[in-house]
């Protein structure tokens, strides 16, 4: 791996309407990520600690590391071409069959980021990815002032707030705290024009459906 790289987190992981935005960023810059649902429900669950009663895929693909003593030693989000990003899993493997080695994979980063959470890994964006992206931190302190919770993208209820509420108050509130893709782009300026990042799945796909979709 040849090219600088700067550590990351994921500051939120916000739903939109048939995918996830997710923010990764340090104290330089915040940019964004679009992945799939799945994955990124994945990524919420895993930031907000949440258990599960049945393994999920990524719960799975951590176990068979581990079954073969293996782990995830770094993710890598090493390249961005036009709107799609790609990334680099590093699996760090020792085992009574040989000694330590380090084994790079190509992955999605939606993937290596999920997988870096579960099992508490550090990601890193290669220098020249984060010179190229825009920087999203104000359109996250736009979502933060909305109060909207950092793994999912709903409202942080109150403390000592009950969760069963009417299902006639749910309904209603829907409409006004539905959070939609055109939210993080709300500046007087209007730029529509701006790229958006997405994964790089489906990435011969791009130009027939809106990014981010």
């Amino acid at each position: 791996m040849n090219n600088k790289v700067e550590e990351v987190q994921v500051r939120a992981v916000v739903p939109l309407e048939g995918s996830f935005a997710v923010f990764l960023g340090n104290e330089e810059k915040t940019f964004v990520i679009y992945v799939d649902e799945p994955v990124g429900m994945a990524i919420s669950m895993f930031m907000r600690g949440i258990s599960k009663e049945r393994p999920l895929t990524h719960d799975l693909m951590a176990s068979l590391l581990l079954a073969f003593g293996a782990k995830v030693e770094r993710a890598v989000i090493n390249d961005v071409n036009g709107s799609v990003f790609y990334a680099r899993l590093i699996i760090a493997a020792e085992n009574q069959l040989h000694t330590r080695k380090l084994i790079e994979l190509d992955a999605r980063p939606s993937d290596s980021i999920a997988l870096a959470m579960h099992q508490g890994a550090p990601v890193f964006v290669a220098r020249k990815v984060l010179d190229t992206v825009e920087d999203m931190s104000e359109a996250l302190e736009q979502i933060e002032k909305r109060g909207l919770d950092a793994g999912s993208g709903k409202p942080s209820k109150a403390k000592g707030e009950e969760e069963d509420e009417d299902l006639e108050e749910d309904e209603d509130d829907d409409d006004d705290d539905d959070f939609t893709e055109d939210d993080l782009f709300t500046d007087e300026d209007d730029d529509d024009d701006d790229d958006e990042f997405e994964d790089d799945e489906d990435e011969e796909e791009e130009d027939e459906k809106p990014p981010g979709r």
